[in-house]
This record gives structure tokens, C-alpha cells and sequence, in this order.
């Protein structure tokens, strides 16, 4: 099934995009060829692509009326619904770059977000200490010719990810690089205008660029899944299956609780026909027994795409066929796609050998811009080699005889949970501002029963208290970094070099 261009988005005019093009251009020539076909549904809203167009238009067109300049960082502050495509499209129609602003991130990290990247205004965010807030829909209709001319160079987005300073950094990613993986990754699937993606990432998370174009440009329906949904099993079970999604993109841990669904419920027949993992490790062996359990006439491929926020959603691209999920290899990820490249490198940025271990070195139109307002991290992480820009990963791979590679973890102290990359560091950093902590590491532990959980290592003073501890987490980091266990230590055990010693610490 994989392999041919889909046929709503010949491979040839993806290309063409990336020199000179942008992500809305791309958009409107599939909206002129169908204009009355159903983009978006949320529930009981949808939208046609003509509606879909014209309300991004509208939305554009205030925002420019409002003062937002081309290039300028606007947040985007919504709520998982219909909304969602209408502002991302509207605010790059406007010339600018969307900032996601989760609202469920604690108040102090949105306004160092807000500070830093400068943001003026919020689409649909209420009660923001910015200049303006403005709502997704009420707006009069676009003028003609009233919205700024955009190129590839232009920015699309600013993603921010965890910090190892205690500081999370802003991805800056353009047009230019969303094409790129479109025009690099669409043309391995056999995908188009009747295939249903859903929307099920937080656009906080770039695994949603991925889910919202790949359905848009191909002139499929983009099904948005709803806050209480994505978080309750059996109801996205049942959405998937009344809403007939055929191309379901989803991190493993979040995948291994919606199999178990599915399982519970008697292995419901699906109108999958791609099942796309990404930003974790993935489960060959949930995987199998999911795809064991349908019919053989009816079993999804599973592609497993290993990626970076820094170089655009995605890298590599391996499909998981019975031999691989039966294989030795626990993460294969497979080949870079054709729009990019990857050498291993050891510490001095020399590659090294083939079946050796080294750093995954990355490079191609993927390569983000850097982060934004950080150019001694910029400078760190996106370095030149003999005239090739790459991003330095932190990521640990071998390339096999057969010129695969093989995932083997972080070369620094960066970890996935639930799909999100996590700085331990930024933690660290939050735990001793904390009342009573004198010092302080985490790690990330797995427990049988619980799956990954953050625990929190503290030298105890006098007033700690573990509750309060958390909270005062919570006010700093969003839910999912602030530490589930507190375990206390009369000293963080150090090594000979007189580094925190990883290896010593007790499993909780």
C-alpha cells in the first residue's frame, strides 16, 4: 500500500511547493478543486473547505486590520474544536508565525512564552496580558487583495519545547520546512481526498502539523478529537469508529490504552488503513497483537516515523511488516526521508564507522531556523559541516549492514514522556526553587503497572513537604513534567567524577 503518490497530491506539485511556495497557497488549490467537500469535523460542526477558507480568510484579514506584521509571533490560545484549522490557517494567511499557548501550562510559563517571543496579540486567548485578544470567528469577510504575499522563507510556527536551563526554548519552523515534509513524506503513503485523519495531538505538540496538513493537502477530512475524547479510550474508540478514520497517527503509550480498548470491546472492525507512530519508542509487540486480532483483509500498515521538533515532525520512515514486529530489533526507525539526511557523528563531529554508535546528525529542508531570540543555543545545536547545515539531535543510533538505523536512546539527559520530550534538567531547575528542597534530581522510571512516571529525588530541609512541593511544581511546569513520587535522600550520590551519579539512585 505504501510507496504511490497520493492522488490528490501528486508528488510533482509537493515539490514544486518548497522552493517558492507556503503552506495556505498549497491549501487554496485544493480548496478550489472542492470547495463543497467536508475539511474539518468536530462532533456535530463541520466545514466544507470553501468555509474552511473563507473563515481563515476572515480571521486573516482582522488580524492584519488589527496591525499584525508579516513575520510577527502570534498566539494561538484555542481549545481542541473546529476552531483549531481555522486559526493556524488564518494566522499564516496573515504573514504571521502561530505560537501555541496551551492553556492548561501554569500562567508563569505562558508569560515567559509571551515575553520572550514578543507576542502582541492572542487568537481566542481571553485574559492574556497582551495587547490584543482576538476571536476566532465574527469577522466580516476578507477584502480582496487585502492580505500580505507569502514565500517559502516565511515563518509558519513557533513551537516551544522543553529547556535543560529551567527555560523551555521556541522552535522556529517556515513554510518552507512544512512543505518540505510534506513533499518528503505524503508521496510513502497512498493517501487522499477520501481518507479521514484525525486531529488528535495538541497543537502544542508538532505531531499535529503532520495530522492537520497530511489531511488538508491531500483534500481529505480532518476529524478533530475532542479534550474529553482524547484522553478517554473507549470514547475515541468509538469515535474512530463512527467517524470510519482511516489514517490514525498516534504516540506508542497513548496507542498501547487504545488497543487495550479495543481489545476489551471484542476487536470492533476499523476502517483504519494507516496506523502512524511517532515521538516514542514504539511497541512491536502491542502492535502485532493489534493488528493479529482484524481480519487480514482489513489490517492497517504501521509505519513507525522517529522525529524532531527542531527538524520538522518527522525524519525517518520504516514500515513495521510482520517480520519487523517479530524482529530483533526493539526501535527500528528506519530510513531518513528523501528530504533529508542523517550521519552519526561521535563527540568531535566526526562520523564514525558503519554498525557504531553515534550521534544522529541531521540535515535537509526539515532543518528549522533555530530558536527563537537563543542564538548561543542556536548556535550549539544547528551547526555547518562542510557547507551542510544540520541539527545536532542528542539522539544515539547504529546503522545496520542494510543501512537502517537503529533507535538506542538520548546521548544527554532529554527524555520522551508520553510522546512529549522532556529536559530532566528544567525540572531539576524548578525542584530547587522549591520550599524545604536543598538539592534535587529526576528520573524517569517505569513501572509495571503504571507505565513511565517521573520521580523526584530531594535532599529534604527542614520545612519540605512533599504536597506543597508539587503544587509549587505545578505552578512553574505543565502537568505533564511536574514529578508523580517524591522520594527523599540524605545526599544525591555522585560518581568519582563528581557528577550526580544516575545509576545509584533507588527505584521508588
Amino acid at each position: 500500500m505504501s510507496g504511490s503518490p497520493p492522488p490528490a497530491a501528486p508528488a510533482d506539485r509537493l515539490r514544486a511547493a518548497v522552493p517558492d511556495g507556503s503552506v495556505p497557497a498549497l491549501f487554496a488549490e485544493v480548496s478550489a478543486r472542492q470547495p463543497e467537500r467536508v475539511a474539518v469535523v468536530c462532533g456535530e460542526r463541520s466545514l466544507t473547505y470553501g468555509e474552511l477558507n473563507a473563515a481563515a480568510r476572515s480571521l486573516a484579514a482582522e488580524l492584519v486590520r488589527q496591525g499584525v506584521e508579516r513575520g510577527e509571533p502570534v498566539g494561538l490560545r484555542v481549545s481542541r474544536s473546529a476552531d483549531v484549522p481555522v486559526a493556524v490557517l488564518g494566522i499564516m494567511l496573515a504573514g504571521a508565525a502561530y505560537v501555541p499557548l496551551d492553556p492548561q501550562h501554569p500562567a508563569e510559563r505562558l508569560r515567559l512564552m509571551v515575553e520572550e517571543s514578543g507576542i502582541r496579540y492572542v487568537v481566542g486567548g481571553e485574559g492574556m496580558a497582551v495587547q490584543r485578544s482576538v476571536p476566532v470567528r465574527g469577522h466580516g469577510p476578507a477584502p480582496a487583495g487585502g492580505l500580505p504575499p507569502l514565500s517559502s522563507g516565511d515563518l509558519a510556527y513557533v513551537i516551544y519545547t522543553s529547556g535543560s536551563t529551567g527555560r523551555p526554548k521556541g522552535c522556529v519552523i517556515t513554510h518552507a520546512n512544512v512543505l518540505s515534509l510534506l513533499a518528503g513524506a505524503l508521496p510513502l503513503f497512498d493517501v487522499g481526498a477520501d481518507d479521514r485523519w484525525t486531529l488528535f495531538h495538541s497543537i502544542n505538540f508538532d505531531f499535529s502539523v503532520w495530522e492537520l496538513w497530511g489531511a488538508l493537502v491531500t483534500g481529505g477530512t480532518l476529524v478533530i478529537v475532542d479534550a474529553e475524547t482524547s484522553v478517554d479510550p473507549e470514547e475515541f474508540l468509538e469515535l474512530l469508529i463512527r467517524e470510519r478514520v482511516s489514517v490514525l497517527n498516534q504516540v506508542p503509550p497513548v496507542f498501547r490504552v487504545l488497543a487495550e480498548a479495543h481489545a476489551d470491546a471484542g476487536h470492533p472492525p476499523l476502517a483504519l488503513r494507516y496506523v502512524i507512530f511517532g515521538g516514542d519508542a514504539v511497541d512491536l509487540d502491542v502492535t502485532a497483537a493489534f493488528l493479529d486480532a482484524l481480519p487480514e483483509n482489513a489490517r492497517p500498515v504501521a509505519v513507525n516515523m522517529y522525529g524532531i521538533t527542531e527538524t520538522t515532525v518527522h525524519v525517518t520512515y520504516k514500515e513495521l511488516g510482520p517480520d519487523v514486529l517479530r524482529g530483533s530489533d526493539r526501535s527500528p526507525i528506519g530510513r531518513p526521508l528523501p528530504h533529508l539526511d542523517v550521519v552519526l557523528r561521535d563527540e568531535a563531529g566526526v562520523e564514525v564507522p558503519e554498525g557504531e554508535v553515534g550521534e544522529m546528525w541531521v540535515s535537509g529542508g526539515g532543518v528549522g531556523a533555530g530558536y527563537l531570540r537563543r542564538d548561543d543555543l542556536t548556535a550549539e545545536r544547528f551547526v555547518v559541516v562542510d557547507g551542510v547545515r544540520c541539527y545536532r539531535s542528542g539522539d544515539l543510533a547504529r546503522r545496520t549492514a542494510g543501512g537502517e538505523l537503529q533507535y538506542l536512546g538520548r546521548a544527554d539527559r532529554q527524555v520522551k514522556l508520553r510522546g512529549l520530550r522532556v529536559e530532566l534538567g528544567e525540572i531539576e531547575a524548578v525542584l530547587r526553587r522549591c520550599t524545604g528542597v536543598r538539592d534535587a534530581v529526576a528520573r524517569l522510571v517505569t513501572d509495571r503497572a503504571l507505565g513511565d512516571l517521573l520521580v523526584a529525588y530531594v535532599v529534604a530541609g527542614d520545612d519540605y513537604d512533599a504536597r506543597r512541593v508539587r503544587e509549587e511544581c505545578g505552578m512553574s511546569l505543565p502537568a505533564y513534567m511536574v514529578p508523580a513520587r517524591y522520594e527523599t535522600l540524605a545526599a544525591i550520590p555522585l560518581s568519582f567524577t563528581g557528577k550526580v551519579d544516575r545509576a545509584a539512585l533507588p527505584y521508588p
